[in-house]
């Protein structure tokens, strides 16, 4: 049996998860491998199944493992080696890796433009700008949250147009924009905000990348700028700079 610090004051489940998490950073628990089932789980640490529960699902919680119901639990696969070029597409990136990519629209909305915002995407300060706010998921596990702006006289009613298109590209491409590249990428670690370690369910501990970014049409004017918090223990970026 394990030893546990049951005066620690630390909730046991939390001191199990960590040690089950610390097993898999140190490669004891490969990717897609499957965990003790519970009762070993209980035996070796020396708890109550409700309290392996707690732990397994803190782990998922993390988007470490996930539990496939009759299976077990397993090992949720590496981090995604994330492609950051001029032509950088989310659904792409993760399709082509095996996972699938989804999201969560949490805000749509109209403001007016910050200087900040107007800068990046050539408005005047109050101009009308789209807001949208989402989690996008690679396999139901949350990996980026993003605020993402665009004209809103370039793409009225764009909530509507949305819906009928199953990616943003395509959405776009019906307002006639043929294609679209990144015109500039700014990355930094940080901290993630309570908000952002909730929607983003990890840990404050755990580090984020922060990128702002700016997409431009054929002709180069600018039709996104985007502000993303992204997961670093689920995401390594390559920089493509072909």
């Amino acid at each position: 049996m394990e030893t546990i610090d049951r005066k620690s004051g630390s909730a046991l489940w939390h001191q199990i998860g960590e040690v089950l998490a610390a097993d898999i950073a140190a490669g004891t628990f490969a990717a897609g491998a499957k965990l003790p089932t519970e009762p070993e789980l209980m035996e070796r640490f020396g708890v109550s199944r409700f309290t392996v529960r707690q732990a397994l699902g803190h782990l998922e919680q993390r988007g470490l493992v996930r539990a496939e119901q009759g299976r077990g639990t397993f090992v949720h696969r590496g981090a995604i080696d994330y492609t950051l070029s001029k032509k950088t597409r989310f659904s792409k990136n993760l399709i082509e890796q095996g996972f699938e990519p989804g999201g969560e629209l949490l805000i749509h909305e109209i403001i007016p433009a910050s200087e900040r915002v107007a800068a990046r995407l050539k408005l005047v300060p109050g101009a009308p700008v789209i807001h949208r706010r989402g989690v996008m998921t690679a396999d139901g596990v949350p990996i980026e949250l993003g605020d993402t702006y665009y004209p809103a006289e370039r793409f009225p009613d764009f909530d509507k147009v949305r819906l009928q298109y199953p990616t943003i590209t395509a959405a776009l491409a019906s307002y006639g924009v043929r294609d679209y590249e990144r015109l500039s990428t700014e990355i930094e670690a940080r901290m993630p905000t309570g908000e952002e370690a909730r929607l983003l369910r990890q840990p404050k501990s755990a580090p984020v990348l922060m990128i702002l970014k700016v997409d431009v049409d054929v002709s180069g004017a600018p039709i996104a700028y985007a502000e993303t918090v992204w997961s670093a223990e689920r995401v390594t970026f390559k920089v493509d700079l072909g």
